[in-house]
């Protein structure tokens, strides 16, 4: 086989040379269609509504225990049950007040001997001052007389207590509400004898519940009275209606008293959480989708002049509407990517986009 001529293998050398140049241009030179496509916003400070996140137990405004004031009566009535509405005065239960009727009635009858008494004695009187006149009778007979009169109107006084007393113990034979509210609790069933003193029923007291919020001192003293709430999850609207004056030394906290006049689903005893409006302020604003959370951080992407992204470890506050607040990480100006930042990684190129909707 014959060498190859002299004057090819320099171009043959070339060839290869210029090859190798080209693709290694092409391998390392970057191309827009290699860049990611993203839309920024630039962070900016905004007026916003300040809250307090706090959580605590649904309790009743005032949960009131019914019993009774006699003992060894048997329950021969009971009317209501767990949740019913009631008026104020309402009868819920009744006990055996038969020997209750007897009493009254016996009671009665001597204030009615009392009252034909003190008639009597009265008219004795006033018939003996006309006698006295005329030397009919002496002066120490009317004084009798007098005497015998304040003895019956004396005997009449003491008969209407004592049937006053059983009229009183005859009421306390039944249980009436002492104000509208909700049965909470019954504890007592038909047949049952009571004691005096011991817990029947539970109201609470005009269906009012409240929110007992839960907050650390150095949050507690943001809260005022009439401040309005929103409990999380359920929508539920109040009012702050009382602060406690001061924290509990072991736990640090204090608590909250709101209001909630239209608790909707909310049941007394639930634990929820809720947020306070403590005022306007003004914070720096970037949106919800510009924020990627990533090992448990909260991450955004900011783009230089460079068209690079870079990765900024960011500290979120309160929401309002579509957007976060950022409290540490960026500054007003920042451009940061606000749709496709899921997709990033530290140092990607990227390629701005106008937003969805956005003609501009």
């Amino acid at each position: 086989m014959r060498p190859p001529s002299r004057l090819l293998l320099p171009v043959l050398a070339l060839g290869v040379v210029l090859l190798f140049t080209a693709c290694h241009k092409q391998n390392t030179a970057p191309t827009a269609a290699s860049a990611q496509a993203v839309s920024v916003t630039a962070a900016r400070m905004q007026p916003i509504q300040r809250r307090v996140a706090a959580a605590g137990p649904v309790a009743a405004w005032e949960e009131m225990q019914l019993g009774v004031e006699l003992s060894g009566l048997r329950v021969t009535r009971l009317l209501v049950d767990v949740g019913q509405q009631v008026r104020p005065g309402e009868l819920l239960l009744e006990l055996d007040h038969r020997s209750l009727d007897s009493d009254l009635a016996q009671a009665n009858a001597a204030l009615h001997q009392a009252e034909a008494g003190a008639e009597l004695a009265r008219s004795k009187y006033t018939r003996g001052q006309s006698l006295v006149q005329g030397h009919y009778i002496s002066a120490m007979a009317l004084d009798e007389l007098r005497a015998a009169r304040t003895q019956a109107e004396a005997q009449l006084g003491t008969a209407r207590a004592l049937r006053d007393a059983a009229a009183l113990r005859r009421s306390y034979a039944e249980l009436r509400a002492p104000d509208a509210g909700t049965i909470s609790r019954r504890l007592v069933q038909p047949g049952q004898v009571v004691g005096a003193g011991g817990e029947l029923l539970r109201l609470i007291r005009q269906g009012r519940l409240e929110w007992r919020a839960e907050l650390p001192e150095a949050q507690l003293a943001q809260v005022q009275p009439g401040q309005a709430v929103v409990l999380d999850g359920s929508g539920v609207t109040g009012r702050v209606r009382a602060v406690t004056p001061g924290v509990d030394s072991s736990t640090r906290t204090g608590t909250a008293y709101v209001d909630l006049p239209e608790p909707g689903p909310v049941q007394p005893g639930t634990y929820v959480q809720g947020r306070i409006a403590i005022g306007q302020g003004s914070a720096l604003m970037i949106p919800m989708t510009a924020v990627v959370r990533r090992d448990g951080h909260a991450y955004a992407f900011r783009v230089g002049s460079d068209q690079r992204a870079q990765q900024v470890r960011i500290e979120t506050g309160s929401a309002q509407g579509d957007s976060i607040e950022v409290r540490s990480g960026l500054k007003a100006g920042d451009r940061v990517v606000s749709a496709g930042a899921g997709f990033l990684a530290e140092g990607d190129r990227v390629r701005v986009v106008p937003a969805a909707g956005n003609s501009r």
